[in-house]
């Protein structure tokens, strides 16, 4: 289970920066081996005492290892014939990183696995990050031995736009019956560097497929929009951003709103600080009045949805398919990653083994 992971306790809050800003799928940067530690470094404090306002640290781990675990007990009952299933949680920034995960797979003595990416939209800067850590780390020998295949997007899967339509419809019933109509359904999903988007990442089409998908579920009864969060630096990035778009709402005379994570399948800082606590707080201030669709976390719709994605990917991978899907073999028209070139050859091939 591929994600980008956060830190469990705010002493992790450092080393998780550094990981993050080193990566240049996510955020290219010049000079970045010089750079990243310094922004690390900078950022450090500021973002410790965001984790302490939730809570001590994100809660990211434990809610993937509940998925994790549900998801393999659901999967033994649908497909037995590949039972038992074991779920392993690889991290790209914060532990368990992909080599642990290598590691406790090694022991367990595991021969056929799934990367199965816990982003439902595809992006080069995290999806393809991730599979980037694990080429990467079967090359260096920590993942011998090991058939792979992939599971790389599933943005717009009945079960998931189920899971997310219910939320929101429990976030609606929090405004008086009469004034459901007005509300305005703000989907926030997490901005990308416009050089990323320009390059030809597919990620902005598959949010925009998910967001049509969960309306159309919805009925299209209510207004909408998609607006996107977490900007960092002072480049050009995917707009406009929630917090404006809120600010934006309110010069309107739309004071009523659900925002509504959509890239986001379980709780972590961006969920329970920035869109809970410093967004709403301002909306507020703003005379808004607003509330948050629940994040996925341990909803049985959602944990059924992996369940049936995987068993899907099993059974077409035993009638043959190839272990990655047809659109994970294109990479980006503007892509100059030789590693991305890499990565799908390898995976395109079941891995070495």
């Amino acid at each position: 289970m591929l994600n980008m992971g956060g830190p469990s306790t705010v002493s992790e809050t450092h080393d998780f920066l550094r990981n993050l800003f080193s990566d240049g799928d996510l955020i290219p940067l010049p000079f970045q081996s010089v750079l990243a530690p310094w922004i690390a470094r900078r950022r450090a404090p500021q973002i410790e005492e965001q984790y302490a306002a939730i809570g001590g640290g994100s809660p990211i781990f434990r809610w993937t290892e509940a998925q994790g675990d549900g998801l393999s007990a659901l999967l033994d009952e649908l497909h037995p014939q590949t039972a038992p299933h074991k779920s392993y949680i690889a991290f790209r920034y914060a532990r368990p990183l992909a080599d642990e995960a290598a590691r406790r797979m090694k022991e367990d003595g595991v021969k056929r696995a799934i990367a199965f990416s816990q982003y439902p939209q595809y992006s080069c800067s995290t999806t393809g990050s991730s599979l980037n850590d694990v080429y990467r780390k079967s090359r260096a020998g920590h993942f011998s031995g090991i058939r792979w295949s992939v599971i790389d997007r599933w943005s717009t899967h009945a079960g998931f736009i189920e899971a997310v339509s219910q939320n929101i419809e429990a976030a609606l019933q929090k405004f008086p019956e009469e004034k459901r109509g007005e509300v305005v359904l703000l989907f926030s999903a997490h901005s990308l560097p416009m050089s990323v988007v320009n390059r030809g990442d597919p990620y902005v089409l598959e949010v925009s497929a998910t967001v049509a998908a969960v309306m159309d579920r919805l009925g299209h009864a209510n207004p909408y929009r998609l607006a996107w969060q977490s900007q960092v630096g002072p480049s050009a990035w995917l707009g406009p951003q929630t917090r404006n778009a809120l600010k934006g709402l309110a010069r309107l005379g739309k004071m009523r709103v659900v925002l509504v994570p959509i890239a986001f399948t379980s709780d972590h800082i961006e969920t329970l600080y920035e869109l809970d606590l410093e967004y709403g707080k301002e909306a507020r201030e703003l005379g808004m009045e607003v509330h948050r669709a629940e994040s996925l976390n341990a909803s049985p719709v959602f944990i059924r949805a992996l369940a049936d994605i995987v068993e899907q990917h099993l059974k077409e991978s035993a009638a043959g398919s190839p272990p990655t899907s047809v659109q994970m073999g294109l990479r980006c028209p503007g892509c100059s990653n030789a590693t991305c070139a890499h990565q799908k050859s390898f995976f395109a091939r079941g891995g070495d083994a």
